[in-house]
């Protein structure tokens, strides 16, 4: 199909409303795949707590609607490219057959004008899953400690010591509460968790302001996690249980309830 001077304009106009989110956009970018090669009408980039996110977006400024196998057909790109997040954007709209082969897909449909109510959620929930997977890594690591090194190196306090200083398993619960309640765009979110050592505003009324407190708890309590297990190591104390079932068991809360709800 031809591609008029609307078409050109239509592709730079999503390009500039993903650049204005803070993304980095650019247009009839070639990408090397797996497999193969790929032109790409509108290649988005971001980072994010040392993640990448990429997605690709397909430009449709057609008379016809878009079908199943141009879905099809991006699916696969999106699988050989390693794409987080896959578009098609269409002026004319999609067929029934399209929408099904997008269902339950990292393919989305959208006009433009639903792509730009959508967007900021959907970068919401990619960086809510960076946020997640930091959260993962810091528990196991928390967790493979036996209960007396934690309390001994100060990563929780005395079962009957009620100055609250600080405790991480109050801390990781508290963070993957207020993660969850974000994915579900539940605020304002309560995050006192009654640590003394607890960092910024105890309430969240927008994304903003969680991801601020995000940042200051996690890296708070990374800081004393790897102080607490160099302290163990240069005590003969760090033997972390590499064991990832007595992990769990010693874990009073399973992941998955929240691995579901954001991946």
């Amino acid at each position: 199909m031809d591609r008029e001077p609307s078409w050109y304009e239509f592709q730079e106009n999503i390009k500039e409303h993903f650049n204005s989110l803070g993304a980095d956009a650019e247009t009839n970018v070639r990408i090397q795949g797996v497999r193969t090669c790929h032109d790409i009408d509108i290649f988005v980039k971001t980072r994010f707590l040392g993640e990448n996110i990429t997605w690709i977006v397909e430009a449709k400024y057609w008379k016809s609607k878009v079908t199943k196998a141009q879905v099809l057909t991006l699916r696969s790109i999106v699988d050989d490219i390693g794409a987080d997040r896959g578009f098609i954007i269409s002026v004319a709209g999609f067929q029934s057959g399209a929408f099904e082969a997008a269902n339950n897909t990292n393919v989305k449909l959208k006009t433009f004008d639903e792509l730009k109510i959508d967007t900021k959620g959907l970068i919401e929930t990619e960086i809510l899953k960076t946020y997640y997977k930091r959260l993962l890594l810091l528990e196991d690591r928390y967790w493979s400690h036996s209960k007396r090194l934690r309390i001994e190196y100060g990563l929780r306090h005395e079962i009957m010591d009620f100055s609250m200083q600080f405790t991480g398993q109050q801390l990781l619960m508290t963070a993957r509460t207020a993660i969850m309640a974000a994915e579900k765009r539940k605020y304002p979110i309560q995050l006192e968790s009654f640590l003394k050592e607890q960092k910024g505003e105890k309430i969240a009324h927008n994304f903003q302001q969680l991801s601020i407190w995000l940042n200051l708890n996690l890296n708070h309590f990374e800081e004393k996690l790897l102080m607490a297990e160099w302290e163990m190591y240069k005590n003969g104390d760090y033997k972390p249980i590499r064991d990832i079932e007595l992990v769990m068991i010693n874990k009073p809360l399973p992941k998955l309830w929240l691995r579901q709800s954001i991946m």
